[in-house]
């Protein structure tokens, strides 16, 4: 089975409001990610004690399931929308080692 294409990014929010109005951003754009067949897992975390922070932790199907995410309009408006929020980004691909991981699709 392949390995799957996965990613975090982390933003660090402009200020409090930023920080509210990107979560309503967020929010708003995971309604059309519910419905995307290969996007796997979409999780948004606050890392303790850093409450301008958001970690993203994505997990695809496979790159193509990826590009088509990235070519849907919820995300395009959410790329565009979310720069206003924003005091930086940092984005880190991963590389899954097979047989170590505990995800959907690996139980059988």
């Amino acid at each position: 089975m392949p390995s799957g294409y996965a990613l975090t990014v982390r933003f660090t929010l402009r200020n409090t409001a930023a920080a509210q109005q990107f979560d309503d951003l967020v929010a708003q754009t995971a309604a059309g990610i519910r419905t995307e067949p290969g996007t796997l897992v979409y999780a948004v975390h606050v890392p303790v004690n850093e409450p301008l922070v958001r970690v993203f932790y994505e997990l695809y199907a496979d790159t193509a399931a990826f590009e088509a995410h990235e070519e849907q309009p919820h995300t395009k408006h959410f790329l565009a929308a979310r720069e206003q929020f924003l005091a930086g980004i940092e984005v880190t691909f991963l590389n899954e080692l097979d047989g170590l991981s505990k995800r959907p699709g690996t139980e059988g």
